[in-house]
């Protein structure tokens, strides 16, 4: 270990976190940006919290009303989004579910998800998408070495539930982001801009093999029309909920025969192997750090817990083995092939430009003045 390291003297990040800076007690900004985010939000007063959760719901049961749904929730098995399908139940909206497959499912996930469906009487839609495109365009971010190979699935999602929602004429997605478990996410340890289209194109068109034919899209363009004229909302309910992860572990068992996966977003295999090898071993990044932060700040865990946390091995040798043969068949590509990947060095998204460049986001300027006398005359037809 380096004479330089350090941690955080109140949660579990460390100098792995390339510009983390600490206070004179030891003390990381990353603690401190959560204490002011939390304060904006999660910590105000619960008679202002239930109020605004009161009016959201009051708010998506009246836009729905004439509506069979009237909001939908993507579900991919995980804790969030499977607690997000009860909550529905619960505040008794009428969501329909979507659920993207991306061919990484996992087993227990599809379990998983049949029963969250049968307990709770929902209508399932699983969008399926074009296996050879997307698997072409996974390839392409491994070969980029860029360090959020996620952002093809992230991308889409959100693409398939605004383009479902605009078809069924539902206003609201409910959202499982959170602040209380997700709101710690050191710089370069994703891509924070998941709907970046520029960057996700530049990158396949240099690596990518197969036309992308079937893909939703949801950039800056899509973002505006999606927003402003089909006027779909994401909402992040379990902002607004007191959300506890242990709690609701334990609820989501219970009433609905929810089995764990062992991990943070681990219902995909893929995810499993990327977070727990491809992140640590190329990029030296261990996701249960920035996890296990964030929980400690939001007071669901202990300094103490987390580093025993830690102390444990993050991937099971076994299971790695088994999920690493399991992705290279699935990828087509011979071990050497995947190694040299691996020792390929990391490469920032931002080579690859972003939408919000100059040469690029100029475009999107000129678009919204094009756009502003049509969206005011059509908000003066149609009030929202």
């Amino acid at each position: 270990m380096s004479s330089n390291y350090k941690q955080c003297t109140r949660c579990v990040l460390d100098t792995t976190v390339k510009d983390i800076k600490f206070d004179a007690d030891g003390v990381c900004h990353y603690c401190h940006e959560y204490d002011n985010l939390a304060s904006k939000t999660v910590l105000r007063p619960k008679s202002v919290i239930d109020a605004e959760l009161k009016a959201t719901i009051e708010k998506i049961k009246n836009k729905g009303k004439r509506n069979k749904y009237d909001c939908i929730i993507g579900l991919s098995g995980g804790v969030d989004s499977t607690y997000l399908c009860l909550l529905a139940k619960r505040l008794d909206l009428r969501p329909l579910v979507v659920h993207f497959d991306n061919g990484w499912n996992s087993e227990l996930a599809v379990k998983n998800i049949e029963s969250v469906i049968t307990k709770l009487g929902f209508d399932l839609f699983t969008y399926v998408i074009n296996w050879n495109e997307f698997k072409d365009l996974q390839m392409a971010y491994l070969k980029a070495s860029v360090v959020d190979i996620e952002v093809p699935t992230d991308s889409l999602i959100s693409a398939t539930l605004f383009k479902i929602a605009r078809k069924k004429g539902i206003k609201y997605i409910l959202s499982g982001t959170n602040i209380v478990t997700e709101g710690i996410v050191p710089n370069g340890w994703n891509y924070q801009d998941k709907t970046d289209l520029t960057n996700l194109t530049n990158i396949h068109n240099k690596y990518g093999k197969v036309k992308l034919r079937d893909f939703p899209k949801f950039g800056l363009f899509q973002r505006y029309i999606y927003l402003n004229f089909f006027r779909i909302e994401s909402v992040p309910i379990l902002n607004l909920i007191g959300y506890n992860k242990t709690k609701v572990k334990e609820e989501i068992t219970q009433e609905l025969n929810w089995r764990d996966y062992g991990g943070k977003h681990y219902e995909s295999i893929f995810t499993r192997f990327y977070q727990g090898y491809i992140l640590v071993q190329k990029f030296n990044i261990d996701k249960r750090r920035m996890h296990l932060a964030t929980l400690i700040c939001s007071g669901q865990t202990s300094r103490q817990e987390a580093l025993h946390e830690l102390s444990k091995p993050g991937y099971d040798l076994q299971m790695l083995s088994s999920d690493k043969d399991f992705v290279l068949k699935k990828f087509d590509i011979s071990a050497a092939e995947f190694d040299a990947i691996m020792k390929t060095p990391p490469v920032e998204h931002a080579v690859f430009g972003t939408q919000w460049d100059p040469q690029y986001f100029k475009k999107y300027f000129y678009f919204t003045l094009l756009m502003k006398p049509i969206l005011w005359l059509y908000n003066k037809l149609i009030p929202r």
